[in-house]
């Protein structure tokens, strides 16, 4: 039913304790085992380290040897200078934006000219082919000595 090969292969990818296989394969598959289990962890470690970092900061502020007034007050100049110092790079941001999507605008604005000039000279040169050769056309009809009798 099974091939002996076939045979000797653990279930589920895992040696049993007592398998003289186990050893031989053993830091191979606890390494692959070890980075499977571990890869989502880096998430959960800098959240805690972010978490962790806010904690100590707020306790640091509390513990201080300072009035928590003047604390407070310090906390709050900080926030009113970090919101201030945010809306200013907000602002920037937005008007290099505005002054990019205009540069691009106007950009395409001009090749759209282009283009359109190039396809009027194009059809004025069209149209001039078309009357040379109505024109050639006419004369070649009216010519009596262009004209074989069959």
């Amino acid at each position: 039913m099974f091939a002996p090969e076939q045979q000797s292969k653990p279930l589920f990818g895992r040696f049993p304790q007592n398998c003289p296989e186990r050893s031989k394969h053993m830091d191979t598959k606890n390494q692959e085992v070890e980075f499977v289990e571990q890869s989502g962890r880096p998430l959960t470690f800098f959240t805690g380290l972010v978490i962790g970092s806010m904690v100590g900061a707020v306790t640091m502020l509390l513990m201080a040897p300072q009035p928590g007034e003047k604390t407070r007050t310090e906390l709050q100049s900080g926030a009113l200078e970090l919101r201030d110092r945010t809306a200013a790079t907000v602002k920037d941001t937005l008007t290099q934006v505005k002054a990019k999507a205009n540069q691009i605008k106007e950009d395409v604005q001009i090749k759209a000219q282009d283009l359109g000039h190039q396809g009027q000279e194009l059809l004025v040169k069209q149209l001039d082919n078309v009357s040379h050769a109505a024109e050639a056309g006419k004369k070649a009809i009216q010519d009596p000595s262009s004209h074989t009798v069959v």
